[in-house]
């Protein structure tokens, strides 16, 4: 049985007393919370050291919001998969959204990235999801279905076994509007099928695939019970204790 998972991408958000005062919070009041659920937080690169020494010895695990497409080097401005690790991270978001939208990443570039990760021992969350236009348009099974194949171009079977997939309908992420349970579903099971594909169905069963698109804790507990959902990508639900808590509580 696939375990739940949520996890919250804080954005460029919180300098890092504001971190501390939020993972201090959470940390206090996810204690008591029944072990079904793994919960990662996703500061920004200038309060990971931060937020990593307030987590040790807590159920909370760390990743980071991007990582870069080279190893250490010449590469002004970068963050390496080596530098992730060595500050705490185990996992890493890779292509969300935005990285598409406003730095113009592709699906070759995040599956560079997904790479670099891997090897160096991270768990990318790998992002993929529908514009709002591809959508009316009724291309959605074609836009994720490129998508999909892009970013697993070149993976092991042991390679996708430490990945993480995250449905986020571009239409729905800060703007309020969210996918039916229904309609974030289908495209999970299509995620599912487009893996059961390239792989096998073994492996579509095992793969974790999250949901993100104004993920609240009104709606969280219907979308985390679809059989295709496995928990959520959180974006800003997740930078106040009391919005993320009850999120992370749906997923149990």
């Amino acid at each position: 049985m696939r375990r739940k998972v949520v996890a919250g991408n804080w954005k460029m958000n919180k300098d890092i007393h504001e971190t501390a005062e939020l993972v201090r919070s959470l940390a206090d009041r996810l204690k008591d919370l029944r072990d079904e659920v793994d919960v990662i937080v996703c500061p920004s690169f200038a309060s990971l050291v931060v937020a990593q020494s307030l987590l040790q010895n807590t159920r909370i695990k760390l990743g980071a919001q991007n990582v870069s497409s080279f190893g250490d080097g010449a590469y002004t401005g970068e963050v390496s998969a080596k530098m992730l690790l060595a500050a705490g991270c185990s996992y890493v978001i890779v292509g969300h959204s935005e990285r598409r939208q406003y730095f113009h990443e592709s699906d070759d570039l995040i599956n560079t990235k997904a790479l670099k990760a891997l090897e160096s021992g991270l768990i990318p969350i790998i992002c993929v999801g529908e514009t709002l236009q591809e959508r009316e348009g009724g291309i959605t099974d074609r836009v994720i279905t490129t998508q999909m194949k892009g970013v697993l171009k070149g993976l092991s079977t042991d390679q996708l076994n430490k990945v993480i997939i995250a449905y986020e309908p571009v239409w729905a992420i800060g703007t309020g509007k969210t996918a039916t349970p229904d309609q974030a579903n289908q495209v999970h099971k299509l995620i599912r099928k487009l893996v059961a594909q390239i792989y096998s169905w073994a492996e579509a069963e095992k793969i974790i695939i999250l949901y993100g698109g104004s993920v609240n804790p009104q709606n969280a507990h219907a979308l985390f019970h679809e059989p295709d959902i496995d928990g959520g990508l959180i974006g800003g639900a997740s930078l106040k204790a009391d919005s993320f808590l009850p999120i992370v509580q749906a997923a149990v």
